[in-house]
């Protein structure tokens, strides 16, 4: 990636005459207090008015897309219906969506996408009323309250987060990097609304107003002896891992078990399956991995610990009904990166690096019920070799099918990239020297698209004994385009499932041809069709969420935000995933107004308020 010029537009790009006012916009801040995210309107038509397929228009758009949002709702607002009707039979409840919402501060630093702090947006959505209404409130986290003065609404950063510096006096020295943002994932369970990030406690949010109650102790106090745990290695590692926790827990003030941000769902056992790792795991070439199942009262059923002699960051999974999957994406200590990372020269993910030294990529299967003979005769250390060398990203669904012998064959629908796209410093195009987006980092040329990320399908075979047989990965249906955010319908996860839906591009802008995503792709794995749904130009899109309506498995409807970054505004589109690839499979499109327009989100959560797994309290 090359770094952006003085004048904010990549070398990459043409540098025309832009207005003074326009070419100096911070590029993921606002004018301080500023409820509107959009340049004076003389400067912003003259931005606009390129050409659509224009390099510098597609460079402004990308940033639009991660531009500030300082407003609140305290009051629910009805949305007002730009296109079609909510379907009356649509099932009343709540898709809670959460993501970033502040890059910038007044005082001139700004922070990577993953740090910025915690913005959660709630659509509230009524099918027999036809009507929808939203609020969007910050989740008030312990960086939040310390960085933002409610009495003169001013904001100064003074945790740099994983991934950013700060500027000024801040800078040097700073070890306040564990900025516990809320801002990755949403969940609802045992009547309680959580928001999670990774490396933290989750959030407990009030799910009426949007209050935030506080942290939840959701694993710091679990009995640490309950159905005990499946030890890996030990010896020289333990001994640094004692030496390295005084300094991790009490300088850099980091929890001794790092939550992550992606949970998973057992419907068929009613379970919530949560995973945590070691903050010493960072630095160490062992990994120890603890999984948490709790019923739907949050009573912790059972807590299975591994520790694995490799060097590996997680940060999302699978399960089938005998196995915890983890891909290995492995990482190594940059020693010259750590000295920088400590000093506040550079990001603290500084002092890894990806460690591609082998062409394959490992998959740990550990059984989640050791005594049962499913798992016996197989060593879980012992991963299985997928033959690509790939760097996951999110995982759609895993399932187990069991032929007449005895034997296993595990199916796991997920996304990855090539170690030679993925950078740890360099996600979304950030450039903490300059603390700017730069699109062409997402954007590769066209000769290069098979390295970032796209949709895989892996096959592993077991015999009887869990002797890997076969293990084979290939493009989910054969669809090559850069895809993320592969979900299904909830109800499924861990069983065999038909449909895959996420989001991908259509590719006919060349300047983003990559990402920013602009289509949901809807694949059938038992047939193999794809059929796609586009939003159309200079407009882009989230993770698409399946809401269901019935008891089969693509009886229901698709939801996705749509940013229109040409006009500023974001929409809540519903589709019809049945007829996704039709010319009638959008149903209806509400307006969030245009001061409430918010920037890209990360992951959500649908709850319905006739099957919630708890009353409200």
């Amino acid at each position: 990636m090359q770094a952006t010029s003085c004048h904010l537009i990549p070398s990459k790009f043409p540098s025309p005459k832009l207005p003074p006012h326009v070419d100096k916009l911070p590029i993921t801040g606002i004018v301080p207090r500023a409820v509107s995210i959009t340049a004076p309107p003389s400067q912003h038509k003259q931005v606009l008015s390129l050409d659509i397929d224009d390099t510098v228009t597609a460079f402004w758009d990308y940033q639009f897309l991660f531009m500030s949002q300082r407003s609140e709702t305290l009051d629910p607002i009805t949305l007002s219906v730009a296109e079609g009707a909510i379907p009356s039979d649509f099932p009343s409840g709540t898709y809670y969506l959460t993501g970033p919402g502040l890059f910038s501060d007044d005082h001139g630093s700004t922070v990577h996408p993953l740090d910025g702090h915690g913005y959660l947006r709630a659509f509230q959505i009524d099918g027999k009323k036809g009507e929808a209404k939203f609020m969007a409130r910050y989740i008030k986290t312990d960086a939040k309250v310390e960085e933002h003065d409610s009495a003169t609404d001013e904001w100064r950063f003074t945790h740099r987060g994983p991934f950013s510096v700060l500027k000024g006096g801040k800078k040097l020295g700073n070890t306040k990097v564990m900025k516990n943002v809320a801002n990755t994932s949403v969940l609802i369970w045992g009547g309680r609304l959580f928001c999670l990030w990774e490396g933290g406690q989750p959030y407990e949010i009030d799910r009426n107003t949007l209050d935030t109650i506080g942290r939840f102790d959701l694993i710091d106090g679990c009995d640490l002896s309950l159905n005990g745990g499946i030890k890996g290695v030990g010896g020289f590692w333990d001994l640094a891992a004692v030496l390295l926790k005084p300094i991790l827990y009490g300088v850099f003030n980091m929890p001794p078990k790092r939550l992550l941000s992606h949970y998973k769902i057992d419907s068929q056992r009613n379970r919530l399956l949560i995973m945590s790792c070691n903050a010493e795991d960072m630095l160490l070439p062992q990994s120890n991995f603890t999984f948490y199942e709790f019923d739907s009262n949050l009573k912790m059923l059972q807590k299975k610990e591994f520790i694995i002699p490799d060097h590996l960051m997680i940060h999302d999974w699978a399960f089938t009904d005998n196995y915890y999957i983890l891909f290995g994406n492995r990482i190594k200590l940059d020693i010259a990166g750590s000295m920088t990372a400590v000093c506040g020269l550079s990001p603290m993910i500084s002092a890894l690096s990806l460690n591609p030294n082998k062409p394959t990529s490992p998959i740990y299967l550990l059984p989640r019920f050791p005594t049962e003979s499913t798992n016996a005769g197989r060593d879980w250390k012992v991963p299985i070799e997928a033959p690509s060398q790939m760097w996951v990203l999110h995982c759609g669904n895993a399932f187990e099918e069991k032929d007449r012998n005895g034997n296993v064959e595990i199916q796991i629908q997920a996304s990855g990239c090539s170690y030679q796209w993925f950078n740890f410093q360099k996600m979304f195009g950030y450039d903490w020297k300059t603390g700017k987006l730069d699109p062409s980092m997402m954007n590769v040329k066209e000769k290069e698209k098979k390295l970032v990320t796209h949709l895989v399908q892996v096959s592993i075979g077991l015999d009887t004994r869990g002797t890997c047989q076969k293990c084979d990965v290939k493009p989910l249906n054969k669809w090559d385009k850069s895809s993320d955010f592969p979900v299904i319908n909830q109800n499924f996860s861990g069983s065999k499932n038909s449909y895959v839906y996420a989001a991908t591009t259509s590719g006919s802008r060349q300047t983003l041809q990559h990402f920013p995503f602009d289509t949901v792709v809807k694949l059938n794995t038992v047939d193999e069709s794809v059929s796609t749904w586009s939003v159309g130009k200079r407009r882009f899109i989230g993770e698409p969420i399946f809401v269901p309506k019935g008891t089969e498995e693509g009886e229901g409807y698709l939801l996705v935000v749509e940013y229109a970054v040409s006009t500023q505004r974001c929409y809540l589109v519903i589709l019809d995933p049945n007829r996704i690839g039709m010319a009638n499979a959008l149903l209806a499109k509400l307006e969030v107004p245009r001061h409430l327009n918010f920037p890209l989100g990360f992951h959500g959560f649908w709850e319905d308020s006739n099957h919630q797994n708890s009353d409200r309290d």
